[in-house]
């Protein structure tokens, strides 16, 4: 079986601990590994590393390799597929379905999302085994069995039984509900309804028949030549509306384990380990802890020592640069704290102050009105591209490792303590030519400090 990953999603409704550019399926907030990571060594279950194929955008690539270069995993490169633009889940899947089927021909192929949390056991197991055998004849989707009656998920009615012999593989597909409100949630699990969990299984050329089918605008935008033309013109729909709830030929496989979408701070809370008094705690600093007098409920996640007093169910999510306090309950609304953010440009929706780059990192130190201090952080062997600045000069002081600097025409090393200057308009590069990581304070200063106010002649990672 072939595995497809999507990994694309913002997951805008986790703001502030997953940004536009550090998604949650590449957040560790959980443990060591990411959702991503989790969610490949799933797919290594069925699927070898040249069966596995991730569509995901050009902002994330990077993070997929590194993702994948922690687990030791490495995908040939055109099993990466790269959106210019995020059209929901049909073009990405259409996409890489057809990918699959012309690099391997007809195949059964394992969708993916990668910001899921799925317990790997022998249930799992057998329902993936029975979905491959139903792929040939039916769109697979995973149901499953609701633990609650659940506000924040779609549901889906099984019909009749499809066996295999006396044993049972699946139902086919009744009905596919949407989000509801609590009393109809309720009747759905009475009634024996699944939760909709977003994984599918089904053989290619099914696949491809039925969105010609039910989905021929999308079909036609893929015969254009070039991708960003495919997705200027492909309509943004998800699978569900654009073919599942339309095929007649839609079946529901039972997943009966531990699934969680993470789709909120209130699923999160869910899923860590409570107290004695029900705080979830997640401190993610080595010196932070949480000191509680008369809180409970709570879901706290700090970078610093958190202390409550008298606090009940409250999600406290605490960053180096933003702090939200929600009641639980309330946390789907988040996403609307997302979209204030960015109607005001506001960076803190797109970015951590510390943020990823192919090369390393850098971190926000300070910043004021005509200046900025940053530590950028560069792995051995890496390098920064060949660039220039209108706005802004900069002022490098190395402190840790080896620098290999060029400033106009000329190429100097620096060493701990020492330090140059880049005036604005002036070509730049910084690289690490060493075996130990390369520690440099940044001083910017200029009128204009944006990430934008950047041209590059030369990038080994093809940024432009």
């Amino acid at each position: 079986m072939k595995t497809l990953i999507l990994a694309g999603g913002k997951g805008t409704r986790l703001w502030p601990l997953s940004r536009e550019l550090m998604p949650k399926q590449f957040v560790r907030f959980l443990d060591y590994k990411s959702l991503f990571q989790k969610t490949v060594e799933r797919a290594l279950g069925f699927s070898r590393p040249a069966e596995i194929f991730v569509v995901t955008n050009w902002e994330y690539r990077f993070r997929v390799l590194d993702d994948l270069r922690e687990l030791g995993v490495e995908l040939p490169a055109e099993n990466i597929l790269l959106e210019p633009v995020g059209k929901n889940t049909l073009p990405a899947i259409y996409w890489g379905v057809k990918t699959i089927d012309e690099a391997f021909g007809d195949s059964v192929v394992a969708v993916l999302p990668s910001d899921h949390l799925i317990e790997v056991n022998e249930a799992y197991e057998t329902a993936f085994a029975s979905a491959e055998k139903l792929a040939k004849d039916y769109l697979v989707t995973f149901g499953i069995k609701p633990t609650r009656p659940h506000t924040g998920y779609g549901y889906i009615r099984p019909g009749e039984a499809i066996k295999e012999g006396e044993k049972v593989l699946g139902y086919t597909v009744a009905e596919f509900k949407e989000k509801p409100d609590l009393e109809t949630a309720k009747k759905y699990v009475e009634s024996g309804y699944y939760w909709n969990s977003g994984m599918f299984a089904f053989s290619t050329s099914l696949f491809l028949e039925e969105a010609e089918k039910h989905a021929p605008e999308l079909v036609k935008a893929f015969e254009e030549e070039s991708i960003e033309k495919v997705y200027e013109l492909a309509p943004e729909i998800s699978v569900d509306y654009g073919v599942m709830e339309k095929t007649d030929k839609a079946a529901v496989v039972p997943l009966n384990t531990y699934w969680n979408d993470l789709g909120s701070f209130d699923a999160i809370y869910e899923v860590l380990e409570k107290d004695e008094d029900g705080n979830a705690m997640r401190i993610t600093s080595k010196n932070a802890y949480h000191i509680g007098v008369n809180s409970k409920n709570n879901l706290i996640i700090s970078e610093r020592l958190t202390a409550t007093v008298g606090v009940e169910d409250l999600i406290i999510i605490d960053t180096d640069d933003a702090l939200l306090v929600a009641k639980k309950g309330e946390s789907q609304k988040v996403k609307e704290i997302y979209k204030v953010l960015k109607e005001k440009n506001d960076e803190r929706a797109i970015v951590h102050r510390t943020a990823y780059r192919p090369w390393g990192s850098y971190t926000l130190l300070e910043e004021g009105e005509r200046y900025k201090i940053k530590r950028l952080t560069v792995l051995p062997g890496k390098k920064l591209s060949l660039q220039m600045h209108y706005h802004r000069s900069e002022h490098w002081v190395v402190v840790r490792g080896t620098a290999k600097v060029r400033v106009g025409d000329r190429e100097i090393l620096l060493r701990p303590g020492e330090s140059t200057f880049i005036p604005a308009g002036t070509v730049h590069r910084l690289e690490n030519p060493g075996k130990v990581v390369l520690e440099v304070i940044e001083t910017q200063i200029g009128e204009y400090l944006g990430e934008d106010d950047i041209v590059r002649f030369a990038d080994d990672f093809g940024r432009k």
